[in-house]
């Protein structure tokens, strides 16, 4: 039996499907934009600093790369 939500689910994977790619990458832009704005309000930043805690979360627990040193070896 199929639910309410996997109605939705089909109803927008038909509508994105029938974008253009432009349409397809403004919308995603503006869905990413939408979530910057979110947690920003949500965390009290502003935009500057929401982007930087938001890219400094994606760096923790990296390994550098050696290749990207700038030391010569």
């Amino acid at each position: 039996m199929r639910s309410v939500a996997d109605e939705v689910r089909e109803r927008d994977r038909r509508d994105v499907a029938r974008l253009s790619v432009d349409e397809r990458i403004a919308l995603a832009l503006r869905l990413g934009e939408l979530d910057l704005e979110l947690y920003c309000s949500g965390n009290g930043l502003d935009r500057g600093s929401g982007l930087r805690r938001l890219r400094q979360q994606r760096q923790q627990g990296r390994a550098l790369s050696a290749c990207m040193s700038l030391e010569e070896s």
